[in-house]
């Protein structure tokens, strides 16, 4: 037998037959678990223009009417 032989009868005997799916599983509940804290830090964000609506008026008070409070441009 030559040496491609014997390595092709090494691989073949060598190879795993198991549940790929089982294997790789973690990499999806990793993924989830990351856009889950991703959700959370963009929840965090909601109504935060709110939060300061004195400032907001306050700086269309001093610039005039010609620009939208809060609009940041």
């Amino acid at each position: 037998m030559n040496h491609v032989a014997q390595i092709a009868m090494a691989a073949a005997e060598a190879e795993h037959h198991g549940n790929i799916q089982a294997e790789t599983f973690i990499f999806g509940v990793i993924a989830a678990a990351i856009f889950g804290v991703m959700a959370l830090v963009t929840f965090s964000y909601r109504n935060v223009a709110n939060r300061h609506s004195a400032k907001a008026e306050a700086w269309a008070a001093r610039h005039g009417k010609d620009h939208e409070a809060g609009s940041g441009h």
